[in-house]
């Protein structure tokens, strides 16, 4: 069986790179192989993607905890202790059991990212997940940080939300050489990585977005996602006091005639919380795959 639904194919096909995502497409599997549970347990940081099942709107947020509070527990199963802060808009997904989410695990001091997809059901320690789809990307895009340090006493503020993004988000965003990016199809969810050199997030207006999708694994499983179902839900970290940018939205895939290809996002929501996250990481070494600049 195909790992690939229409929207993903749509997309091999019109650019010619069928075969060479029939051959990527091996590595995905619905195993926890010994060295991706050994990548899991070093990491304080998970990214997860999944629809709002009230509203149907798509977020990607940010867990954390000690390395060792994401752990697999089987060939098919992960544990993550604690969860997303109760005001998080995936606070109620997560804690529904059966709720399709896409997780990645990225660290920074490795230029590595594994991602894990399945279905979440709330445990004593926090959720576990049923993993179907297990995978690494190759780390092109991906910014260095040699370290971080744990900032315990660091306390979430009050989360602020809007339908257009305030000239303080709009730096913050153009700013940015790093988001995570959770899109959904029918019975599954996603999280992926984007990265450029800052400046490679275009911030058209306060609630239009534009990013260049750079070449890569030709899998196009976020794009195909986006085929399929536009939702999408964005996720921006500052990487030195932890405050997150959380957008939720509709994204469409522009294709040039050379191939080029821009994403562009129209924003429904934001919620910003500052210092979200209580981890300060070292400055980046940007990736020497990024372009020079942006498109």
């Amino acid at each position: 069986m195909s790992v690939y639904h229409a929207g993903s194919r749509a997309l091999q096909e019109r650019l010619g790179v069928r075969a060479l995502a029939d051959h990527v497409g091996r590595s995905i599997g619905p195993g926890i192989k010994p060295v991706a549970a050994a990548f899991l347990e070093l990491q304080p940081l998970l990214v997860a993607g999944a629809a709002d099942p009230a509203t149907g709107a798509v977020w990607a947020s940010p867990l954390t905890g000690p390395p060792g509070f994401v752990r697999a527990t089987g060939p098919h199963g992960v544990s993550v202790a604690g969860g997303p802060a109760e005001a998080d808009p995936l606070a109620k997904a997560l804690a529904t059991a059966g709720t399709p989410v896409g997780t990645i695990a990225l660290d920074p001091r490795t230029r590595r990212r594994m991602r894990l997809n399945g279905v979440v059901r709330p445990s004593s320690r926090g959720l576990a997940i049923e993993a179907d789809r297990v995978f690494s990307n190759c780390p092109k895009y991906l910014q260095k940080r040699e370290s971080y340090e744990v900032l315990p006493d660091r306390t979430p503020g009050r989360a602020r939300s809007g339908t257009e993004l305030t000239p303080a988000q709009q730096d913050f965003v153009a700013k940015a050489d790093t988001f995570f990016l959770a899109t959904v199809h029918g019975g599954g969810a996603d999280a992926s990585h984007r990265g450029g050199n800052p400046g490679f997030v275009e911030v058209a207006s306060p609630r239009e977005l534009a990013w260049p999708d750079y070449p890569g694994n030709s899998m196009f499983l976020t794009l195909g996602n986006l085929t399929a179902d536009p939702r999408a839900g964005l996720l921006f970290l500052d990487w030195t006091d932890g405050t997150a940018l959380q957008l939720t939205g509709e994204a469409r895939t522009d294709i040039a005639d050379d191939g080029e290809r821009t994403v562009r996002f129209t924003l429904g929501e934001v919620i910003e919380t500052p210092a979200a996250v209580p981890l300060r990481w070292s400055a980046p070494e940007y990736s020497p795959a990024n372009p020079p600049k942006a498109r």
